[in-house]
């Protein structure tokens, strides 16, 4: 009885059609997704950010509780200020990790310099990781742009190719964007020295601990 069971069942898997999921397209939209690992896709989300940056021809909004981006990701921002694009950067302003804080607000001189227009967010923590590019490209996801993020940490966006899911995403940065406050060149250039040693006393800090984990690489440093 044992027997028959077990040759009527082989019979019967043999006989099933294979089963393939049916997908079709559903609308316009355009969406991948990209992750970090430390295997085969170390600096994906990194360079996702740097083509579209590359690319920007009217308006660079990025919103990021944790700013501490390499020398790339800095150059290619104030690049894009300098050839006219609107690049405006939505940080933390409520202090939440004091070294990572301190430390992003080292950056803050040569991206003001070069026009890129910085608010602090002080309403509530801000845990966002968003970006919208032209009011075309969009991203969401888990990854700040920081070396921890960039460099070591298991993360996953979303980018989006789409006018009206970055036009809606675009107005929610715009409303946090009003309750936040705005950080001003001149005001920065006069603060007291004792501040600006703590921010690169704080930077310096984190650029040794990158380069004692080993992911001190060239193209992301900071």
């Amino acid at each position: 009885m044992l027997v028959a069971w077990v040759h009527f069942k082989k019979r019967w898997i043999k006989k099933q059609p294979e089963l393939k999921p049916q997908l079709k397209s559903s609308g316009t939209q355009r969406a991948a997704l990209v992750i970090r690992d430390n295997i085969r896709h170390r600096r994906d989300i990194e360079h996702a950010y740097l083509k579209a940056i590359a690319t920007a021809e009217e308006e660079i909004i990025i919103a990021n509780a944790y700013f501490l981006p390499g020398r790339n990701f800095r150059k290619a921002l104030i690049h894009a200020a300098r050839r006219g694009v609107r690049v405006i950067l939505l940080l933390q302003g409520k202090i939440e990790y004091r070294i990572q804080h301190y430390a992003s607000r080292a950056l803050y001189g040569n991206l003001l310099e070069a026009g890129i227009k910085i608010y602090e967010y002080h309403k509530s923590y801000l845990h966002t990781k968003v970006a919208v590019i032209d009011n075309y490209w969009s991203t969401v996801g888990s990854s700040n742009i920081d070396p921890f993020s960039l460099l070591l940490a298991r993360e996953a966006n979303i980018i989006v190719i789409d006018h009206a899911f970055s036009s809606e995403l675009r107005a929610n940065l715009q409303q946090a964007l009003h309750e936040s406050n705005p950080v001003s060149a001149r005001y920065w250039k006069k603060r007291a020295w004792l501040d600006r040693l703590l921010n690169w006393i704080s930077y310096y800090t984190l650029r040794f601990l990158q380069g004692t984990l080993g992911y001190g690489q060239k193209s992301t440093r900071i």
